[in-house]
C-alpha cells in the first residue's frame, strides 16, 4: 500500500513551512503567503531521492598544493573584476535584478563571448522562445557565437541534455523560478521547486566541473524571491542594479566564496548590448555648474576602485508645519543624523526648511566616509555659496561633530588628482601617503571648522 503524501503549507516569502493554512505567516508576518504543497519521494536519477544506505567517504586533510581556486576569465573586464578575476569551474552562481534591467542580455553577451574563446557554453532559456533569443543575439552582433540554445523547464530534460554531451564550461538558466521538477506537486516558482531545482543542478554542476550562472526574480523588496536557503547554497551572489531612467547599470556581489564581496563593476545599456565603463567616476559626475550651491563632489570607495559621485542638496524655506525631508540615493536616517548634528555642533539650523538630498547619476552610496561630503552640500546649499568645481570630500561625522578617519585615502586622492581635481577636503587624522599627490589638501578635525569657514568660489 502506498505511503499517503504528506500536505503541508508552504510560505512563498520565506520558505517556513506550516501544518495548516493561516492568512498570516507565523515567521515573517506577510499575509496570503501560505502555498498547499505536497511533499512526495522523488524518483531515482533526480538527485532529489533518499537513499537507504550510504557508502564510506575519503576524509582528506587541510593542506593542499592548490593555493588558489582555478579560474578562467570571462573575456568581459568588468564582470572578472566582480567576481574576484574570473568564473571558478564547477561554481554556482545567482544573479538578480528587476524585470528589464539586462540580466538576460549580459549572460547572452557572457555565453557569446566564452563560446567565440573556444569553450563551450550552454543557454537554457524557461522565459523566452528560441526565436526571441536568436532575435537578441542578431540584435547584440552575437548571432554568429556556437552557442549551444534550448528553451526547456523541465528539470529532468535539463539534466538528461546536460549529461549526455561532454561537460559544458558554461550552463546559463533563466531563469531559475521557471524550473519543475515532476516528482514535487507544486507549481513552478513555489518554494519547492525552486529549492528543488537550485539543488540539483548545483549537485551536476559541481560534479560535472561546470560554472553553473542561475537568473532569479526579484521581489516588490528588491530581494532574489524564493526561500533564503537558495542564496546559502550557491557560491556567489550578484545583483544587477540601475534605473531605466540611466543608461548606467552596475553589477554587485553581495556573496562571493572565491573574492571580495565589495566590488562593483560599471555597465552601461547601448543599443548594442551592454558596454564596460573603465572610468565610472567620469559617468556619475557629468557636466557640472561651478556657479550652482548645493553640490559637492564626493571620492568614495567601491571595493578596490575609487569612485568619484556628486552628491546635490538643496535646502529651501518650507511651507508646511512639518518640514520635508526626501533623499535619494542615501540612506535617510543618516540624513536626519546629519542635520541633528548640524544644529547641535554646528550652530547651524535647519528648522523650518525643506531638505532634499540627492546622489548624481542614481548611485545609491552606503559608505559612512560620504558624511562630510553631504555636510558641504548642505553646508552650501543652506548659505548659498557655490563650492569650487576642483574640490573633493571625504570623511564620517560623529555624533559629537569629530571628522573621523577614513580607510583608503591615498587611492581616493589619486583618482581626484586623476580627473583634475586640485583640492581635498579631508579628515584630520589617518596615515596620508603624499608622494605623487599634487593636490592641496585641507584636514579638518571638527564639523565645526567647515561650517565656521564656508566654501568660496576660487
Amino acid at each position: 500500500m502506498a505511503k499517503p503524501s504528506k500536505t503541508t503549507f508552504v510560505c512563498q516569502n520565506c520558505g517556513v513551512a506550516s501544518p495548516r493554512w493561516t492568512g498570516k505567516c507565523p515567521s515573517c508576518g506577510e499575509w496570503n503567503t501560505l502555498t498547499e504543497e505536497t511533499a512526495v519521494a522523488a524518483p531515482p536519477g533526480t538527485g532529489l531521492s533518499r537513499r537507504g544506505s550510504g557508502r564510506v567517504i575519503v576524509l582528506e586533510g587541510l593542506k593542499s598544493g592548490t593555493r588558489e581556486a582555478p579560474r578562467f576569465s570571462t573575456g568581459i573586464g568588468e564582470l572578472d573584476r566582480v567576481t574576484g578575476g574570473g568564473i571558478v569551474p564547477g561554481s554556482a552562481l545567482l544573479i538578480g535584478g528587476e524585470p528589464g534591467i539586462g540580466k538576460s542580455t549580459l549572460l547572452l553577451q557572457l555565453a557569446a563571448t566564452l563560446a567565440r574563446a573556444g569553450r563551450r557554453a550552454v543557454y537554457f532559456s524557461g522565459e523566452e522562445a528560441a526565436a526571441q533569443v536568436r532575435l537578441r543575439a542578431e540584435r547584440l552582433g552575437l548571432s554568429d557565437a556556437p552557442v549551444a540554445l534550448a528553451c526547456e523547464t523541465s528539470l529532468a530534460h535539463i539534466l538528461a541534455t546536460l549529461e549526455a554531451g561532454p561537460p559544458p564550461d558554461l550552463v546559463v538558466i533563466d531563469s531559475i523560478q521557471t524550473l519543475w521538477a515532476e516528482a514535487i506537486e507544486a507549481a513552478p516558482g513555489t518554494v519547492s521547486q525552486v529549492r528543488a531545482a537550485a539543488q540539483a543542478l548545483i549537485r551536476h554542476a559541481k560534479h560535472a566541473g561546470s560554472a553553473l550562472l542561475l537568473v532569479g526574480h526579484v521581489t516588490k523588496d528588491g530581494q532574489i524571491a524564493g526561500p533564503k536557503v537558495i542564496e546559502h547554497m550557491v557560491d556567489t551572489v550578484l545583483y544587477f542594479e540601475g534605473d531605466r531612467g540611466h543608461t548606467y547599470r552596475i553589477l554587485r556581489a553581495v556573496k562571493n566564496r572565491f573574492g571580495a564581496t565589495d566590488e562593483i563593476g560599471v555597465f552601461e545599456m547601448v543599443s548594442e548590448g551592454l558596454r564596460e565603463v573603465g572610468n565610472p567616476s567620469e559617468l556619475f559626475l557629468g557636466d557640472r555648474d561651478a556657479s550652482s550651491p548645493g553640490a559637492a563632489v564626493f571620492a568614495g570607495m567601491e571595493g578596490t576602485r575609487p569612485l568619484l559621485v556628486e552628491i546635490q542638496a538643496l535646502v529651501a524655506p518650507s511651507s508646511l508645519g512639518t518640514p520635508r525631508r526626501a533623499v535619494v540615493g542615501w540612506d535617510s536616517g543618516r540624513l536626519s543624523m546629519l542635520l541633528a548634528v548640524l544644529e547641535a555642533r554646528a550652530g547651524l539650523s535647519f528648522a523650518g526648511q525643506d531638505v532634499y538630498l540627492n546622489v548624481a547619476g542614481g548611485l545609491r552610496i552606503n559608505e559612512p566616509a560620504a558624511d562630510l561630503a553631504a555636510a558641504a552640500a548642505l553646508i552650501s546649499s543652506l548659505s548659498g555659496v557655490a563650492i569650487p568645481r576642483h574640490r573633493v570630500h571625504f570623511g564620517e561625522v560623529s555624533l559629537s561633530g569629530a571628522i573621523n578617519a577614513t580607510p583608503l585615502m591615498s587611492p581616493r586622492l589619486k583618482e581626484a588628482q586623476k580627473l583634475g581635481f586640485r583640492q581635498a577636503v579631508l579628515p584630520g587624522q589617518g596615515e596620508l601617503e603624499t608622494a605623487g599627490l599634487k593636490l592641496k589638501t585641507t584636514r579638518i578635525a571638527h564639523l565645526r571648522e567647515l561650517a565656521d569657514d564656508p566654501p568660496s568660489c576660487d
